[in-house]
């Protein structure tokens, strides 16, 4: 009989690595780097650059810092697991990996709803913008997406810390997350998925049709625009935001609603990926970098005398 043991304190093994660790390592180094590089010269260039000191590049500095941590939460862990070949990891950093993972992913579901709604108000209420969209708003309003974000991981890390693990621990994915974790284990976990369900269309579902009906009533206003030049260069931006946040919400939910056992399992696997890794790395270049004004202000910093 295998042994159980509801608070062990042994390691869990991580099954989600295969063969070409050298190349898979090169990818994870890649992308690290580019996402914190990116995302890091968006946030400064916010910062430094008083004309960019409105709504939208506030909501855009944050969504970067919590890119930043959304990714370095896995990144760094995976790069050095696929490095050493060493899949072992403890309870503790298990938990708290599972933590913050959730966190931050839940804070960047409601803030990129949170963006949705500003750029609503900014293209179909002009002139009620500043008085709608205020600093103290805006403060409330990401305040807001981190203590949901926060209070949503709480409840799943407690949730699983209290499910029974058996045997050898082993989940079958690249890091501590949710779905993974309850595939391992062994105690009966039917509550444990109807929370996860009725959480994720609190937090994926509803924000995303936030986000569409948002970006419905922003395409209808872009319809109305005379210039086509304006027209196309509006849907231009707005698509490639679409095309973005699709990605991150449905591979999402998808993750969080996925199939629990069996070889469909590896789906659930690049999904996970897919939200974690694709839309940290791609939100400054489509966010921000395709922008006018932060290029404009990357280009006077960068020519910036060094002292």
């Amino acid at each position: 009989m295998a042994a159980c043991n509801n608070n062990s304190l042994d390691d869990f093994i991580l099954l989600g690595f295969s063969d070409g660790q050298i190349i898979f390592s090169l990818l994870i180094l890649i992308t690290y780097m580019m996402t914190v590089i990116g995302n890091s010269a968006v946030f400064t260039i916010i910062q430094v650059d008083s004309h960019l000191q409105t709504p939208m590049y506030f909501f855009l500095s944050c969504l970067s810092l919590l890119d930043i941590c959304y990714s370095t939460v896995t990144l760094p862990a995976i790069l050095i697991c696929a490095i050493t070949g060493n899949r072992r990891i403890s309870f503790h950093r298990c938990f708290t990996q599972l933590y913050f993972f959730v966190s931050f992913g839940g804070s960047e579901c409601l803030l990129l709803a949170t963006m949705a709604y500003d750029r609503y108000v900014a293209i179909c209420n002009p002139l009620r913008y500043p008085i709608i969209m205020n600093k103290k708003f805006c403060s409330g309003l990401v305040a807001g997406c981190l203590v949901c974000g926060l209070g949503n991981a709480v409840f799943h890390t407690l949730m699983t810390m209290k499910l029974t693990f058996c045997g050898d621990h082993h989940i079958n994915h690249f890091f501590c997350d949710v779905l993974p974790m309850l595939e391992a284990a062994c105690s009966d976990i039917q509550s444990s998925q109807v929370w996860l369900h009725v959480i994720t269309v609190f937090l994926g579902m509803s924000p995303f049709l936030l986000v569409m009906n948002s970006y419905i009533r922003i395409i209808s206003a872009i319809l109305k625009i005379r210039s086509s030049e304006g027209r196309q260069k509006v849907f231009s931006t707005c698509s490639s935001h679409l095309i973005v946040v699709t990605i991150f919400y449905v591979t999402s939910m998808f993750n969080y609603n996925g199939p629990i056992t069996g070889d469909s399992f590896i789906v659930v696997r690049v999904s996970s990926v897919l939200y974690s890794v694709v839309p940290p790395l791609l939100n400054p270049i489509i966010y921000s970098l395709r922008n006018k004004d932060v290029k404009t202000a990357l280009k006077k910093v960068l020519e910036m005398p060094i002292l």
